[in-house]
């Protein structure tokens, strides 16, 4: 569905929002799986920070004889590093729906899948100096409890998004972050009071531009936290009504920031 800019919508207004309304709900209706926004490709484009988490990954791998991967989602970022994976890797996801989709992802090659979510979670479930590298996407974490896992000597890798991404769309919807913390400098701080020492880091911000209001409902509900926890099509049908009619390009600012550090 493309966006309607006014001058050519129906003179039935409420007929046609309503049948909006109905398409936006059976978008937030629809389940999601695993971490592969592959169904989004041709209603959303991104802007790329000029890192790549996966080149970055491989050289922290390097020489790895241990790993643990956190936040693995449904596993598709490990299936990508295959190649690089010592045969000791493991996984930890903490969204529960994640979890059997990551298992059956990456049973075949021996990754155990094990919940860990570190917002609710006191340890992460392994011993000390359990790892000699720790990967880390998109996934909350606990700077002391890395460094208790990792050998001395050992490497973790984290790319976050910021607290202020999409600062927009909480803007819209009148709602708040929910990780006004989430930022280079203060996980910096963070990771060096945890013992660790930042030995590169980088931030970045860019664009993500939806197609229409559709692909943007469907995206929140992939990606729930970066509108309002209460976020529902009919709880927010004003503001939904509001951008399909007026907002273009229908497009966000996204940040990003990574850490490689040392123990």
């Amino acid at each position: 569905m493309s966006h309607d800019r006014g001058g050519d919508r129906p003179t039935n207004d409420g007929a046609w929002e309503a049948r909006l309304l109905d398409v936006w709900r059976g978008e937030y209706g629809r389940p999601v799986e695993g971490w592969d926004l592959g169904e989004l490709d041709e209603r959303l484009t991104s802007d790329e920070p000029p890192w790549s988490y996966e080149s970055l990954a491989r050289e922290a791998l390097a020489g790895g004889l241990s790993v643990l991967d956190m936040g693995t989602g449904g596993g598709e970022v490990l299936l990508g590093l295959t190649d690089a994976l010592p045969a000791d890797t493991v996984a930890t996801e903490g969204w529960a729906p994640n979890l059997p989709v990551a298992t059956r992802n990456l049973r075949s090659l021996g990754i155990p899948v094990l919940p860990y979510d570190a917002e609710k979670d006191a340890t992460l479930p392994f011993p000390v100096s359990r790892f000699d590298r720790v990967l880390n996407r998109h996934e909350a974490y606990d700077a002391a409890e890395v460094v208790r896992v990792l050998v001395p000597g050992g490497r973790f890798l984290t790319q976050q998004v910021d607290g202020r991404d999409f600062e927009e769309i909480h803007a819209i919807f009148g709602s708040t972050t929910a990780y006004p913390h989430i930022n280079l400098e203060q996980c910096a701080v963070d990771a060096e009071r945890a013992g660790l020492t930042v030995e590169a880091s980088e931030e970045w911000r860019g664009s993500t531009r939806f197609a229409d209001v559709a692909a943007l409902v469907r995206y929140l509900r992939w990606v729930p936290w970066e509108g309002p926890a209460d976020f529902s099509v009919d709880r927010y049908s004003a503001e939904l009504l509001d951008l399909h009619h007026t907002q273009d390009p229908l497009a966000f600012t996204q940040r990003r920031f990574y850490l490689d550090c040392r123990a």
